[in-house]
């Protein structure tokens, strides 16, 4: 009896270290809204060597290093029923993400894509599709990013995919994120929020590195379809807005951010603190948004 008392009493201690360490390990996690106020000089992204962040996947080229203005076009699908194909054609620099179509769009979003942002979960996606992806927008750049393990050549297995499409696609134009400047995306992060993204159980999106990518090689950026960070907060719970424009059934716009913001198990996206962080750039940046406005 007394040795099944002290089991219980070496039990009852373990499970409830296990509680304060969760309760403590719990302040990593991102609350919503949460943001560092600086206290230093914030980063210069346009002083990021654009040599050393992106390495060829494909032959010995560099990445266009300068547009004067770009536009960012999100998979929003604040953009159906706007009618801005026409305004998006005319920019100089279009840049679109993953694998975010423009036929059946074209009215909406355009067709013209300069730089496509590709997370390495959407690789496969957008490959499998090269009559939407790349012969759709022969002069488009492709600009992958992803774990070093999945993008870096030679042992890269999505290196591996893309070089195989350039074998029958001789035109086609890819990049990989280096190792390097993928720590510099995470010290970014850290940076600008306070937090250590792997510690708070975070996942960066492809609209933040959209973001950066844009800042590093535009002179101006303005970025169509992406909701301000307090947009939610102030949002009807009775209006549905999907996700992606392309995908009326999927899920809810808002639900997913505030989802991502809030959970602790596994790891998220911070869609809203990443907004919040976009927001502290825009003049730092010329950045500017609509449909809708940030102003």
């Amino acid at each position: 009896m007394e040795q099944r008392s002290a089991v219980f009493v070496i039990l009852f201690a373990l499970i409830t270290i296990l509680i304060l360490y969760s309760s403590n390990s719990a302040n990593e996690v991102f609350h919503y809204g949460s943001l560092r106020v600086h206290s230093r000089r914030p980063f210069n992204l346009r002083k990021w060597s654009m040599t050393d962040g992106y390495v060829p996947i494909l032959g010995n080229k560099t990445l266009p290093s300068r547009c004067h203005q770009c536009v960012i076009v999100t998979s929003s699908s604040h953009l159906l029923g706007t009618k801005l194909g026409p305004e998006i054609e005319q920019a100089e620099c279009t840049i679109r993400m993953n694998d975010a179509p423009t036929t059946g769009y074209s009215a909406d979003v355009g067709n013209k894509t300069t730089f496509r942002v590709v997370a390495h979960s959407s690789v496969f996606r957008v490959l499998r599709k090269p009559q939407e992806f790349i012969n759709r927008t022969p002069e488009v750049v492709f600009i992958f990013w992803g774990p070093p393990d999945k993008m870096q050549k030679p042992q890269g297995s999505h290196v591996r995919v893309i070089q195989q499409t350039g074998l029958l696609f001789p035109n086609l134009e890819a990049y990989a994120v280096s190792p390097g400047r993928m720590r510099q995306f995470d010290d970014l992060f850290r940076g600008e929020t306070g937090k250590d993204r792997e510690k708070s159980h975070s996942w960066l999106s492809t609209g933040w590195f959209t973001m950066v990518i844009a800042v590093e090689l535009c002179d101006h950026v303005h970025v169509y379809g992406m909701v301000p960070p307090d947009y939610c907060s102030q949002r009807s719970r009775l209006q549905r807005m999907p996700y992606h424009y392309y995908e009326p059934k999927g899920p809810d716009e808002c639900v997913t951010y505030i989802q991502n913001e809030h959970s602790r198990k596994g790891h998220h996206h911070r869609f809203i603190t990443e907004k919040r962080v976009f927001s502290s750039w825009a003049q730092l940046y010329g950045i500017t948004f609509s449909h809708p406005s940030w102003t």
